[in-house]
């Protein structure tokens, strides 16, 4: 562990949930956004006052897919620029980083919806409202290498650098854990086409997210192996869902959270991927302050 470790935040959706924010579907993290923005500050603080040194912006549901064609029309950048302006205002107290949430827009782990004619301008309204607020992009939870492409043609010549971070396919996690099968995301492509593209695509990061932690070291040992000693940092923010469906779209309810993966259970993992070649960790869905202090104070140890 000689290199320093970035730490990332969690997951948003759950922690507005658990300290009562509006929560429902379809609108899901964004409905907070919407009605009350003093709670989405409230889980940024959270998060950066457990360790994080890195803060999401919470833009993952201002698409049409989540909060409808009509709204997104009306509303969807100003959406965006509030969601930056409220990361900002507690990264600049806490001294910690914004990454701009670039969603899968036309739902999570359904790489079959992607709409190469209508991502461009979704992605560009989320772009032009989180622009001014980030301190760098995370087009997170994409499902094949089309979606990152899709974000990195929008982006333009925007100077802000670009993580790419991909959902990998878990529904046989015990396998690819136990080396009998190969990570792949959840498209089908293998970690080494989605090293290259975040190469191609002039990325600084490569991460994965939202998937079993059972999935993430072998695909960071894999990614490590065609990056080499590039200029390509590797991250891992896994979920603490059980095994989802292939035809399963998330957010499309609430799943249940699995009761091994305590702030211990989560740190064991995440020394695994360090120890394989990451140099930024953090937890998606279902990971929360308890589980970010706890890499901290692992990762951090000054902290």
């Amino acid at each position: 562990m000689a290199k320093k470790t970035l730490i990332l935040d969690g997951g948003m959706g759950r922690e507005l949930q658990r300290i009562g924010a509006p929560f429902r579907q379809p609108e899901w993290s964004a409905l907070a956004l919407i009605e009350a923005p003093d709670f989405v500050e409230r889980a940024h603080a959270a998060f950066a006052e457990a360790g994080a040194d890195v803060l999401t912006t919470n833009s993952y549901a201002v698409v049409p897919f989540h909060i409808g064609e009509e709204r997104f029309a009306a509303d969807g950048q100003a959406l965006a620029d509030r969601a930056g302006a409220v990361a900002q205002t507690v990264a600049a107290r806490h001294g910690a980083q914004v990454a701009g949430s670039l969603p899968p827009v036309f739902g999570s782990y359904r790489p079959d919806l992607f709409d190469a004619a209508q991502v461009g301008a979704i992605l560009r309204v989320l772009i032009a409202g989180l622009s001014p607020h980030v301190d760098h992009w995370l087009a997170e939870t994409q499902s094949a290498i089309a979606e990152a492409v899709a974000v990195r043609q929008a982006l333009g010549d925007d100077p802000h650098p670009l993580w790419l971070s991909f959902t990998l396919d878990d529904t046989a996690a015990d396998a690819v854990a136990a080396g009998r099968a190969a990570p792949t995301l959840r498209s089908g492509e293998n970690i080494a086409a989605a090293a290259q593209a975040a190469l191609d695509l002039g990325a600084s990061a490569l991460l994965f997210n939202c998937s079993q932690p059972e999935v993430m070291q072998a695909a960071v040992q894999e990614a490590h192996g065609v990056l080499g000693s590039r200029d390509v940092a590797i991250g891992v923010y896994a979920n603490a869902f059980p095994p989802q469906p292939k035809t399963a779209t998330a957010n499309d309810g609430l799943d249940p959270i699995r009761e091994d993966l305590d702030p211990p259970h989560y740190l064991d993992w995440a020394k695994r991927w360090v120890d394989s070649g990451a140099t930024i960790v953090g937890g998606c869905c279902g990971i929360g302050p308890d589980h970010i202090a706890a890499l901290a104070r692992s990762f951090k140890p000054t902290a």
